[in-house]
């Protein structure tokens, strides 16, 4: 491993927040520390790694997306707004400090496909047609207008970063493990999956709404 993919990297850790690859986090900084390492990051690279935190284990996830500081706009009082991207994911090797804030050796960490392109392809394709059947079977059932950006992501390894962080109800527990998953075809499988118990979910709601129209939905 050359150099370059080791690092040191300041760290916010965040209950519940996973960050994936080309996602926009606003964050609101107001703790003392990490004031002092939004002030450190902006001297140097604005980069910072976010990390899910777990408040009933104490602990830290191993892997995160690290986050650079796109705008900065800091009040009278000290605190600040932010807003950031996220960059490429990392895993922690060891934690160099943890006081005035965590800071860790890190080594980024990129998908390895084995697989060949027209399987990613066509998987790609089956993963977007699902996307869109809930999408507008969510519509139908709710009889409100639901739509995809007008730029889905193409490339595969991106959309199923997309798909990941626009989970619905935000599962932050499968959501780290996709992040988490070295693999493309594996995580869009695993969102395929997802998408499609949905999609079928969706599909019989709105058959018995279409047989019985004055069944009020809850």
């Amino acid at each position: 491993m050359g150099e370059l993919s080791v690092r040191e990297l300041p760290l916010f850790p965040l209950p519940e927040v996973v960050l994936f690859p080309q996602e926009v986090l606003p964050l609101h900084i107001f703790e003392s520390r990490y004031r002092i390492m939004l002030q450190s990051v902006l001297e140097t690279d604005s980069m910072f790694g976010i990390i899910k935190w777990d408040p009933n284990t104490k602990s830290m996830a191993n892997v995160g997306c690290c986050a650079q500081i796109i705008k900065h706009q800091t009040g009278e009082d000290g605190r600040s707004n932010i807003i950031t991207l996220g960059q490429q994911r990392f895993q922690i090797l060891e934690i160099v400090r943890s006081t005035p804030f965590y800071s860790a050796m890190v080594s980024w960490i990129s998908d390895d496909n084995n697989e060949d392109l027209e399987m990613l392809d066509s998987l790609k394709d089956n993963v977007t047609e699902a996307l869109n059947d809930v999408i507008n079977l969510t519509s139908k059932l709710t009889n409100t207008k639901k739509n995809l950006p007008d730029k889905l992501p193409n490339n595969p390894m991106e959309l199923s970063f997309w798909i990941g962080a626009h989970l619905g109800g935000r599962v932050a527990e499968e959501q780290q493990r996709l992040l988490e998953e070295k693999n493309t075809y594996t995580r869009l499988k695993r969102e395929y999956e997802m998408l499609d118990h949905t999609r079928k979910q969706l599909a019989a709601r709105t058959a018995l709404k279409e047989s019985f129209p004055d069944i009020k939905e809850n």
